[in-house]
């Protein structure tokens, strides 16, 4: 399920799956390594998640919430993780 990254929490991760069409923002989020198919994790949340610094391509990056909110990224299904690792312990 798709969900802005700002409704992330610290300790969670997920992968970037769309960023607005906001050219503007979009050519600085994507400088700063916010990218389709990049992993990131939420590594801090202040004043009720005003902002949120996200670790990126080994660098933590600090947005607003409100940059934050134009990336939508998906959250790994743990159920496909549990699968993955079944099969590995079969082999």
């Amino acid at each position: 399920m798709l969900r802005p990254l700002s409704l992330l929490k610290p300790g969670q991760s997920a992968v970037i799956r769309w960023l607005s069409d906001d050219r503007s923002i979009t050519a600085r989020l994507l400088d700063l390594g916010f990218t389709p198919g990049t992993a990131v994790t939420c590594t801090l949340s202040r004043s009720h998640g005003a902002i949120s610094a996200f670790l990126v391509r080994n660098a933590v990056i600090a947005l607003r919430r409100e940059d934050s909110r134009l990336i939508l990224a998906e959250e790994p299904d743990m159920q496909e993780d549990l699968k993955e690792v079944d099969s590995l312990e079969n082999c």
